[in-house]
């Protein structure tokens, strides 16, 4: 089991340039857990891919409905405490230290692409690439 940032999500049902990496770590690991603010990301993602026409309204129903089919089951609540906390200690957005504080909690690593959550804790993070 990992936990996995919304990064690492669009990258597996979006095509880009990680997606292979992506990919990779899915094999490796199939168990993914995020915190429930992927779902917002991952809408705000597709709205960008929307307007932008690179993919179509329909499409990204269809990716959304995938994503969370994925991730069914493996979303948790995480507690402000222990956000807040990793926001005093880093700056890193309350968004990113979302998925460090999920991390904690499982004593699991935290799979990313995003270079200040790698900076501010390496103890728990790891890049998709080296991954």
């Amino acid at each position: 089991m990992i936990v996995v940032d919304t990064n690492i999500i669009c990258y597996f049902f979006l095509n880009t340039e990680h997606s292979e990496l992506a990919e990779h770590a899915f094999r490796k690991y199939p168990y993914w857990i995020a915190p429930i603010l992927w779902r917002s990301e991952f809408r705000n993602v597709l709205a960008l891919y929307i307007r932008k026409q690179i993919i179509s309204f329909d499409d990204a129903l269809r990716i959304m409905s995938d994503a969370e089919l994925l991730m069914k089951g493996r979303e948790y609540r995480v507690r402000s405490s222990d956000i807040l906390r990793l926001v005093d200690q880093s700056d890193c957005s309350a968004y990113d230290c979302e998925f460090v504080a999920l991390a904690e909690q499982f004593h699991i690593p935290l799979i990313t692409t995003d270079r200040k959550i790698l900076k501010n804790f390496s103890y728990i993070s790891i890049s998709l690439d080296t991954f």
